[in-house]
């Protein structure tokens, strides 16, 4: 039946398997694309929403490198929202509320419209090792499917078991059945695994509610977009989500079915997301707030179904519906299905190698939760570095590696196998110590001529960036060039309550201001007959002003990772015997032979590792 050997072989078609697949096919491997059912591809398991806090990042990204998630979150998008604009640009982050349906039909038609990508519906049970590498894979039918190498990304369905209140049941997601064999497959290996639970709140019918008693959550007056490329447009018109709260009677209500959630009486024993608490865990943990923020978003454009984020839950379904129908909006609330708990299994990724290729079975790559992490972003980066790298090493070629200060995904990824996750890993902008580098506004210029040379960004996206950037750059220099006079810039500084001047000075060093913006500068007739001469858009115009406004901050994180960079250089031999540094702590020792650090600058990030510790395997190497 397969007859041809596939360069790369993708199991599951979530977020993950889905940017793996079309990565790898992109960059001319013959790709297989196998998954349990195929009406379920870059099916939005939970929220129908793409981005938020350092996750909207993580979309731009795979969108500059050249991945379609930043592409299929535009097509599908019924409301745009950039968060954290009160606050620093380093911190703003995009989200798209999607439609559901639409967000996974326009991901299975581009993927469709793939070249050298092959798809085959069938549950993967095993893999098939020759010595200690990856040669294919066996479904359940027990068809051989051979293979140069494998992309597991097998999301919550590995042995998943779904808890609504005393019940449980084996299952994926709602609806479709558990994925088994894998697991005791790779534990006979010596791979270490775990357990994780995530949740999801229930869909309820919005003809049933009463949206007057809520406070309405609508989108940008001025929508922006997440793709970099021309292919796509802003919204023009969009759809309101809703807010409303629980209350000390919700609460109470939810808490009489304690005795029967699987939370408290045993029945659950794995860890679930901290960021993401189910709503029993944050009455239970946060017992002195007498209310939680509800947030009611649409599933789509013309669908009823309505998401009540922020209401996750393993209650007993009779429960969750008594506690909902008591908050504001939702008394006469119909549902379409209830809130539920899922188990499952992943492997501890410190077993992985920075190109996500698992270090014990050759050719072998883990991506998305299997990995431990959460959150449809951080899978679908995984899973694109891991189609990009499985692609590279059958070609051949050099493999690819982000650093981390080179975006959030090269975060992402040495968090994972350097300090591998006890509970759900979820980005946040605080784990990135280089954030004023990584914005979501510059990750065209970061990372697209990369994107360009894998083969997977177009030749025309990387002028379209190269034109940005000149225009960009020469209009900081215009800043730096220009001059203004007191009678010119005082009446503006004026109205601002900043520091008036009393000689003329450089425009760069007034635009430094914080009280003073684009709209402010923009009054002086040179900077907008400059704007108009050389038809500047909004994109350029706001990428200048973050290069003025934040010169400093972004000069001195360039030098703090430069000076990273020079450890990132210090290679450590894959067969360094770390038992000879007896000087260095037992917890040291014993981390490092787990791990195995690629550099200097890995091996000082691992936990239990001390600055002295380093320098004790800096003395050893001969540094």
């Amino acid at each position: 039946m397969f007859n041809e050997v596939y360069d790369v072989i993708v199991v599951g078609a979530g977020h993950a398997g889905s940017e793996a697949a079309a990565a790898a096919a992109n960059m001319g491997s013959k790709t297989l694309l196998i998954t349990m059912n195929l009406q379920n591809i870059a099916q939005m398991s939970c929220n129908p929403a793409m981005g938020g806090i350092a996750k909207g990042q993580i979309v731009r990204e795979i969108d500059a490198l050249g991945g379609y998630s930043g592409i299929v979150s535009d097509t599908s998008a019924i409301q745009f929202k950039m968060l954290n604009k009160s606050k620093g640009p380093a911190m703003w982050s995009p989200r798209v509320q999607s439609d559901r349906m639409r967000f996974a039909e326009d991901w299975r038609l581009m993927l469709e419209n793939t070249p050298n990508l092959d798809f085959y519906q069938e549950m993967v049970s095993g893999l098939i090792i020759e010595n200690h590498k990856v040669v294919g894979v066996k479904t359940s039918l027990g068809i051989e499917v051979r293979g140069k190498s494998v992309v597991l990304t097998n999301g919550t369905f590995l042995n998943g078991l779904i808890h609504i209140g005393d019940k449980n049941f084996g299952g994926g997601r709602a609806g479709e059945r558990a994925a088994t064999g894998i697991t005791e497959e790779l534990v006979q290996l010596g791979f270490e695994s775990g357990r994780m639970k995530t949740g999801t709140p229930p869909r309820v019918d919005g003809r049933s509610l009463d949206y007057s008693k809520m406070i309405v959550q609508p989108g940008d007056e001025v929508p922006e977009k997440f793709s970099y490329s021309d292919i796509t447009k802003p919204l023009t018109v969009q759809r309101d989500c809703h807010m409303t709260y629980t209350s000390p009677l919700v609460h109470d209500l939810l808490r009489d079915g304690f005795e029967r959630s699987p939370m408290f009486n045993g029945r659950i024993q794995s860890t679930g997301p901290r960021y993401c608490p189910s709503i029993e865990d944050k009455i239970n943990r946060f017992a002195d707030k007498d209310r939680h923020q509800l947030f009611v978003e649409p599933e789509g454009w013309n669908t009823v179904e309505v998401y009540v984020n922020g209401f996750s839950t393993s209650l007993p379904e009779d429960v969750q519906f008594k506690a909902l129908r008591s908050v504001a909006g939702f008394e006469n609330v119909k549902f379409f299905r209830p809130g539920y708990a899922i188990e499952y299994d992943y492997f501890p990724p410190t077993q992985l190698k920075h190109t996500l290729e698992t270090k014990l079975v050759d050719g072998l790559y883990f991506a998305g939760q299997i990995n431990g992490t959460t959150g449809y972003e951080e899978a679908a980066s995984q899973g694109f570095m891991a189609g990009i790298n499985a692609a590279l090493k059958v070609q051949e070629r050099e493999e690819f590696i982000l650093k981390r200060s080179e975006a959030y995904i090269g975060v992402l990824i040495d968090d994972l196998i350097t300090k591998g996750t006890e509970e759900p890993y979820r980005m946040f902008t605080s784990r990135a110590e280089y954030r004023t580098l990584l914005r979501q506004d510059n990750a065209d210029f970061r990372l697209t001529p990369k994107g360009y040379e894998l083969g997977l960004a177009s030749e025309k996206r990387l002028r379209r960036m190269e034109e940005k950037h000149s225009k960009s750059e020469a209009f900081v220099d215009f800043f730096r060039e220009t001059s203004v006079s007191p009678e010119d810039i005082n009446p503006i500084l004026e109205s601002n309550n900043s520091a008036e001047v009393n000689q003329s000075g450089k425009l760069f060093k007034i635009f430094s201001r914080p009280n003073i913006s684009m709209d402010d500068v923009r009054k002086i007739e040179a900077v907008e007959n400059y704007i108009q001469d050389h038809n500047l858009d909004k994109e350029i115009i706001e990428q200048t002003e973050i290069q003025v406004k934040y010169s400093g901050y972004i000069d001195k994180e360039k030098n703090n990772a430069d000076k990273l960079n020079r450890l990132e250089n210090v290679k450590i031999p894959s067969n360094f015997d770390y038992s000879k540094l007896k000087s260095m702590s037992i917890e040291a020792r014993q981390k490092l032979e787990k791990i195995r650090p690629v550099t200097i600058s890995q091996a000082s990030r691992i936990s239990g590792v001390s600055p002295s510790d380093v320098s004790v395997l800096l003395v050893h190497m001969g540094r």
